[in-house]
């Protein structure tokens, strides 16, 4: 696989949020790069959703699309859009073989004791907690946005959304700030 698909499969599985299976099942047209959305198919709940990305991780996407318009070896709709050189569909043991590799040739490890080390999925996982983390620093009521963010990532319930977020520093600064504004204001 060329690096620069890896380094595209992985800004978008963190710049969307999106789970690794998602982002393997995208078409070509499945990404709508005028309206700056994706279309996201066999989700793990068998529904489809739209999935809207930033001109940040647009201007990836092209970069990469560009650079593998007839690599496919699939032609029309069906086209995948991440391809290895041969023009197939990337495989997600592939990928995650190679996210492994490059994760120990970097050094980084979890700290944590956790059972696993660094997977894609939890790409998924910061997605999430450092959406939030900009909610809370932008002043929004994140309460309110909360089930956005669950249905953006494809959740049936809030529950589900919940188990993303895992308090970081960040995190819990942000949530401290707020509700010391909130209590300041509360005061008598």
């Amino acid at each position: 696989m060329e690096p620069v698909t890896v380094r595209t499969m992985v800004l978008l599985l963190y710049g969307a949020g999106l789970r690794l299976r998602e982002a393997l099942a995208l078409n070509r047209a499945d990404v709508d790069f005028g309206e700056s959305v994706l279309t996201i198919r066999l989700t793990k709940f068998y529904k489809t959703r739209l999935a809207p990305f930033g001109p940040k991780l647009g201007r990836v996407l092209v970069q990469y699309a560009d650079r593998h318009v007839e690599a496919a070896s699939v032609p029309g709709d069906d086209a995948p859009f991440f391809t290895t050189r041969k023009g197939t569909r990337v495989n997600g043991y592939t990928i995650e073989g190679i996210f492994r590799r490059l994760c120990e040739h970097a050094g980084i490890r979890r700290s944590d004791g956790a059972r696993y080390q660094p997977r894609l999925h939890d790409l998924r996982h910061a997605f999430a907690v450092h959406r939030l983390t900009s909610w809370y620093r932008q002043g929004l009521d994140v309460q309110k946005l909360l089930p956005h963010l669950s249905v953006y990532m494809g959740h049936v319930h809030l529950a589900a959304t919940q188990t993303y977020l895992s308090m970081t520093p960040e995190l819990l600064h942000e949530a401290n700030t707020r509700f010391e504004r909130y209590a300041r204001e509360e005061r008598p």
